[in-house]
């Protein structure tokens, strides 16, 4: 259901679910978000990656059990939607940097798992969009985050029409970072992480994860009051003091891989 493998400073989380295209079922969110958090944690893990087993990355949510639901009560149709609330919200506040790796169609709530992810490579040739509003559900909670990612024009088109768009598209826009040649997916990604494990500083990272998280939601002066207590507070941090050292004295800053 859900595959898990760390190589050096890298996790990958692949959806494991290939018969039914890594439908989103509770099961399998709640994993999803369980290791997540447990990356959280683990200074070995400086980047995880998500993927998808097969020829989908993710198809959204697990139509049976959403059907199962349906009879089911109040209280346990909105147990459901907040599990997979949290997860989108545990990716978007992770204090490590998460890498989506899509190397196939990314529908509804699979669509909206690799936009929230810091970063996201499509493989030209993949489909992704919102097609709830085509079978009657609603993009309820992806709707949070791809309103704040792309502005409400584009969000507005792309939830109400319940199209799909191939990569580029969805690069152009900026719903995922870039789309790459299929053939490339894998060396892209191992590239971008190798970057952002050895070129960057976790404390930094997890600080501007949960600068790039709140300062959305704020207005002009409460974001700037916030923005000048985190600066202070990036500067008392050891990767600070050890990166500014190393840049004037034309050394590598502790975390940087030197290649011994």
């Amino acid at each position: 259901m859900l595959q898990s493998h760390q190589s050096g400073p890298v996790l990958t989380l692949t959806l494991d679910r290939p018969e039914v295209r890594n439908a989103l079922s509770a099961e399998l969110v709640e994993r999803l978000t369980d290791a997540l958090v447990a990356a959280g944690r683990d200074d070995a893990v400086r980047v995880v990656v998500l993927t998808g087993a097969g020829r989908a990355f993710s198809a959204g949510a697990d139509l049976a059990a959403l059907q199962a639901l349906a009879t089911a009560s109040a209280e346990a149709n909105l147990r459901d939607s907040e599990t997979l609330a949290r997860l989108f919200e545990t990716v978007t506040t992770l204090p490590k940097p998460v890498v989506a790796k899509v190397q196939g169609h990314a529908i509804a709530g699979g669509c909206g798992l690799a936009a929230v992810c810091d970063v996201s490579l499509v493989a030209d040739g993949v489909k992704l969009g919102f097609t709830e509003t085509r079978i009657g559900f609603v993009p309820a909670i992806v709707a949070v985050f791809v309103v704040r990612k792309l502005g409400e024009a584009a969000a507005r088109d792309l939830l109400l029409r319940g199209h799909l768009i191939d990569a580029a598209e969805a690069a152009r826009i900026g719903l995922v970072t870039r789309a790459v040649p299929a053939g490339d997916l894998d060396t892209e990604v191992d590239a971008l992480c190798r970057e952002l494990a050895t070129e960057t500083s976790a404390s930094a990272v997890a600080l501007t994860k949960r600068l790039l998280a709140d300062v959305p939601s704020m207005g002009l002066a409460e974001g700037l009051s916030y923005a000048a207590r985190l600066n202070a507070l990036a500067r008392s941090t050891d990767d600070c003091r050890a990166g500014v050292a190393a840049f004037l004295g034309k050394t590598d800053p502790p975390w940087k891989e030197r290649g011994e």
